[in-house]
């Protein structure tokens, strides 16, 4: 290992599971998953496109939801597929920045978006009557841009400075993935700063949305109760449960990941956590978003029926 690390820039990722029959039957799972999550994601997107009635601020954001989601999970289990099934556990310098750089694009990306998408609920049912103006769809394209745009410019920074760290201890990354705090350690130089700086990152970009997201939903829920009509409380209860289940998946296991002091983590844990965010959020958000919510079903049922009409 010793004299590979000295004529070799590429890094080896340790991968999730054991080299061994259990190892395979869980890599088959996680594959089952990572199916599922691209239909179901791609689908949705789809849809989205398709459905004239769902052209709205709201569905513009889930299709980008899904888009995130489906680039999200192309990132890292392929290349944890493809290690685990060949036993060739290294990766490029160069193919390390890229994951890493999609990784966190992402992560930032869809943090953002979904503080959109708690906004978008929070003016819809505490000012019904100002959201065409407060969420028209210049205003949501905006949104989108955003989202897009800081995520990839956070990302690019934090990429840049770790390929930029001299790594001249074992380039063995205990991870399924390259994740800039499971690199770090293998830098010979001291990165407190740098770990610094991921802590304000996440804050920004995790905390904060997550707390505001947690603070509208609370005032959303106070006004659902209030509301005179069963059908329009219970649409909006539903709509505002699915929204939570979604954010709380998400935002919990990555918060405390990255917000953890360096002495308190674990690499078994951050893996384990990170299967979280990382593969089984993505599946989950197009499962919940279509099942528990009649609009969605309805689109299928008109977009099917479209196709099935025109075969005929």
């Amino acid at each position: 290992m010793e004299k590979w690390n000295q004529t070799s820039d590429d890094f080896i990722l340790l991968g999730l599971f054991p080299p061994n029959h259990k190892g395979l039957l869980l890599l088959l799972l996680i594959i089952s998953v990572f199916v599922l999550a691209c239909l179901g994601n791609s689908g949705m997107t789809a849809l989205i496109f398709l459905d004239p009635r769902l052209h709205t601020p709201m569905y513009f954001l889930l299709s980008q939801l899904s888009l995130m989601d489906l680039m999200y999970i192309s990132t890292t289990v392929p290349k944890m597929a493809i290690s685990f099934l060949s036993g060739q556990k290294s990766i490029s310098f160069l193919g390390c920045g890229v994951q890493s750089f999609f990784f966190l694009t992402m992560a930032c990306s869809e943090g953002l978006l979904l503080a959109s998408m708690a906004y978008d609920r929070f003016v819809a049912i505490c000012h019904p009557l100002h959201y065409p103006i407060r969420m028209s769809k210049m205003k949501c394209g905006k949104m989108i841009l955003g989202s897009w745009t800081l995520g990839s410019i956070n990302s690019l920074a934090h990429t840049v400075y770790a390929l930029h760290l001299p790594y001249c201890r074992s380039r063995a990354i205990n991870h399924f993935f390259c994740d800039v705090p499971a690199m770090l350690p293998l830098a010979c130089v001291d990165t407190w700063d740098y770990e610094y700086m991921v802590f304000v990152s996440t804050s920004l970009f995790l905390l904060l949305p997550f707390l505001g997201i947690t603070a509208s939903y609370g005032r959303v829920l106070f006004a659902v109760f209030h509301m005179r009509s069963k059908e329009g409380r219970k649409k909006a209860f539903t709509t505002c449960s699915t929204h939570l289940t979604v954010v709380t998946f998400y935002y919990a296991p990555f918060v405390y990941t990255y917000l953890r002091p360096k002495t308190l983590r674990s690499p078994a844990e951050d893996k384990i956590l990170a299967v979280f965010y990382t593969i089984l959020t993505p599946m989950l958000n197009p499962i919940i978003y279509s099942l528990r919510n009649k609009e969605v079903l309805g689109a299928m049922r008109r977009v099917c029926g479209m196709f099935s009409s025109r075969k005929k």
